[in-house]
């Protein structure tokens, strides 16, 4: 009985797209099953290997997304923090890793020192002496040269412990590929199961999140986002750039698996998807 669950689980697992869609197929696999004199045997052996898969993916999906999170937060609390402080600090000449950073911390200076020039006109500080201004102005110097030099080393520790999060995913597909598999087949079976209706809603939302006409302000954010984290400089040709083309060629391929894939599995979802598109 073991033996024939892990042989239907693979075969679920190993399932491809054929010609015929797979809305029918499933029909007249479902007439053929209430013909069989044995449908119950196998309803209840198709329960339990429903069961298994279910457990199995979620399993597999927390150690996913578990597993390279606490590696990444470990490393770079235990061994990556007190490495490149130690290091970082015996440099402490060192405060910017890029010119995008000079330019927010002279900003922000020269913000503050705009500040206290305008508290002194509407009579906010009263006549304050050169040594007063210069000392609050070194201060908050100071203070911004301290932030930095933090966010500095800890791009540092993100690229470092981000890379170690990165092998580790990688290792866990590599090394559990019976269990990926398993996994691929649960969130297919999810997939292909929900109603048509429910596939055009979730393509709509994907399509308008990701290369809608609203999605480069998003896409700019990340993309901002994601320099700053890694400590690179935040080129606004670059972004630029890449918001032009990056999410044309997410549509195409979005399209392109609409037409190759989708028309094929549950053409009247498409259907569907285009009347709610209009």
């Amino acid at each position: 009985m073991k033996y024939w669950n892990l042989k239907k689980i693979n075969q679920l697992a190993l399932e491809k797209t054929g010609i015929i869609p797979r809305s029918i197929s499933k029909l007249f696999d479902k007439f053929k099953q209430e013909l069989n004199p044995n449908s119950e045997l196998e309803a209840l052996e198709e329960f339990k290997v429903a069961r298994y898969q279910t457990l199995a993916s979620i399993k597999y999906m927390l150690v996913l997304l578990i597993m390279p999170i606490l590696i990444n937060q470990i490393s770079k609390t235990f061994i990556l923090d007190p490495v490149i402080n130690y290091f970082w600090n015996k440099n402490s000449h060192y405060i910017f890793i890029n010119e995008s950073q000079e330019e927010r911390a002279f900003a922000e200076l020269q913000r503050f020192e705009e500040k206290i020039h305008f508290d002194t006109l509407i009579g906010k500080l009263n006549n304050p002496s050169k040594s007063f201004v210069q000392k609050k102005i070194t201060d908050k110097a100071l203070e911004i040269a301290f932030y930095y030099s933090n966010e500095s080393s800890n791009a540092i520790k993100n690229i470092l412990a981000d890379s170690i999060s990165i092998i580790i995913f990688i290792a866990i597909l590599i090394l559990n590929k019976r269990q990926f598999s398993i996994l691929q087949s649960f969130i297919n079976e999810y997939i292909y199961g929900l109603s048509d209706t429910a596939k055009a809603f979730l393509i709509i939302l994907f399509t308008d999140i990701f290369v809608g006409f609203h999605s480069p302000h998003g896409w700019e954010i990340i993309i901002e986002a994601m320099l700053r984290h890694f400590g690179l400089p935040e080129n606004r040709d670059f972004i630029f750039i890449f918001i032009s083309t990056f999410p044309v060629i997410l549509d195409t391929i979005f399209k392109y698996w609409i037409f190759r894939y989708l028309n094929k599995i549950s053409p009247s979802a498409v259907a569907t998807y285009h009347n709610m598109n209009e």
